[in-house]
């Protein structure tokens, strides 16, 4: 089952870049032994913290080939395909080989901002084109508008939509979710300091950008939370509470990068319009570890 597939850790893979700005296939190879060694549960392909947006098409439909052939049926993986043009987003999942992907993870539509109405009529045509189920993905941060409580559940009678990621930062908009959602239906924290907390009230894991640099402790964080171990959990879960700022203040995945750099994963190289991480940010990232 699905359900199964989606518990626990999964995590938001960096897109490594060598000193060219080419994309480095070596540590990505190297990055995908790093954190399945660690524990985590599922891969999600080409989202934010992938720089999906600044990838080509080219480059997105090798990446999906090396990860595919690496993880050679290890774990279930999860592949980002979304957009704030409907048809353009339909047009992409007809495109692509979604063979061996377990489920799409598509961002509610951004920048231009739809009412409630709009973003539901979205997901509605996205779950009916898609041939693999679909998570939806919540992130008023980066798209600028909140997708309500009430409008995921009403998505959530889809029969191809099985879970969302939600990244409002808002538990009570996620406990809304929790108690009336479909039993079937998968709540998936967004934002890792959350995630313990959201499994009290049943959430199945997080998708998770931690995960890349700490895949072992944070796995096990999520896996004691899902256990009902929460004093275990909340200890392993504060020794991320002053790291994971430093991850987003110069926007992500540049703190994550950083450290992945200094653990001789990848180099810490993004794409513009993101620079990597300044000097000051790595001292204190630096220190912290």
């Amino acid at each position: 089952m699905i359900q199964d597939k989606l518990r626990g850790t999964g995590v938001a893979l960096v897109t490594p870049f060598t000193k060219e700005q080419e994309v480095d296939y070596d540590a990505l190879h190297k990055l995908l032994d790093f954190v399945l060694n660690g524990g985590v549960d599922y891969l999600v392909i080409n989202g934010t913290t992938a720089e999906s947006v600044t990838t080509t098409d080219e480059e997105r439909t090798t990446i999906l080939q090396k990860i595919k052939a690496h993880v050679n049926g290890r774990v279930p993986l999860v592949y980002g395909i979304g957009g704030n043009n409907t048809q353009q987003v339909i047009a992409t999942i007809k495109q692509t080989d979604l063979e061996g992907i377990t489920a799409i993870l598509s961002v509610s539509p951004y920048y231009n901002k739809p009412s409630q109405q709009g973003i539901y009529q979205h997901f509605v045509q996205v779950a009916d084109a898609a041939p693999v189920p679909v998570i939806l993905y919540n992130v008023p941060g980066r798209t600028g508008s909140n997708m309500a409580g009430e409008t995921t559940v009403k998505l959530a009678s889809h029969d191809n939509i099985v879970a969302i990621k939600e990244a409002s930062g808002n538990l009570e908009q996620c406990m809304y979710i929790a108690k009336h959602k479909p039993e079937d239906f998968l709540l998936i924290s967004g934002d890792d300091l959350l995630t313990v907390p959201m499994t009290s009230f049943g959430a199945v894991g997080v998708i998770s950008v931690l995960a890349n640099a700490f895949p072992g402790k944070f796995s096990n964080m999520v896996r004691q939370a899902l256990d009902g171990n929460y004093k275990e959990a909340s200890e392993l879960l504060l020794n991320f509470v002053d790291i994971n700022p430093l991850m987003y203040e110069e926007s992500n995945p540049v703190g994550v990068k950083a450290v992945l750099e200094r653990f001789g994963v990848c180099t810490s190289q993004v794409r513009l319009p993101l620079v990597e991480a300044s000097a000051g940010l790595k001292d204190r990232l630096f220190k912290l570890l």
